[in-house]
């Protein structure tokens, strides 16, 4: 498969979220919804960003890096499994932490097995989107970073909603 392809599916998938994430914003404030998080979250999207870039450089500078198709199967169970968690919350899913005050945590679908699978989720996408073309840099690197930011996340949402 071709990494122009690969690569621009992907970038489509995550303007696919961001799009349903901002939909679902939309309605939650309007039920009256608190951000939390509102420090941590601009680093989110610049790790997201660069982890982006970075594929796209080190692939640039690695020509020839040929499809792994055991990795390439495994993104597409992520996708799967992400579109599970996305259904699982509905109009609550979200990239920002937001509350309905009195609400309590979704426990259904993904949410009934386990606690944040969401981020599970993004942590296997750190690791396998870059090795679907052993773009091996950008795995190692942005897996360190991504779990930095994400311990930040998990902190502050388990704060908010008292799990």
């Amino acid at each position: 498969m071709d990494f122009k392809l690969f690569i621009s599916f992907f970038i489509t998938q995550r303007i696919s979220e961001l799009l349903i994430a901002k939909k679902n914003e939309r309605w939650l404030r309007t039920m009256g919804a608190i951000e939390y998080g509102k420090g941590h979250y601009p680093f989110i999207v610049l790790l997201h960003t660069f982890f982006i870039s970075s594929l796209i450089a080190e692939y640039l500078l690695r020509p020839g890096s040929n499809l792994d198709i055991v990795f390439f199967i495994l993104f597409f169970v992520l996708i799967a499994a992400k579109i599970w968690v996305i259904t699982s919350l509905g109009i609550y899913w979200n990239t920002k932490i937001l509350r309905i005050q009195g609400m309590a945590p979704i426990k259904k679908g993904a949410y009934r097995f386990l606690k944040h699978p969401n981020y599970i989720i993004v942590v296997c996408e750190f690791i396998v989107v870059p090795l679907v073309f052993h773009l091996y840099f950008t795995a190692i690197i942005f897996s360190i970073l991504n779990g930095i930011v994400l311990t930040l996340r998990i902190r502050e949402e388990e704060r908010v909603w008292n799990i």
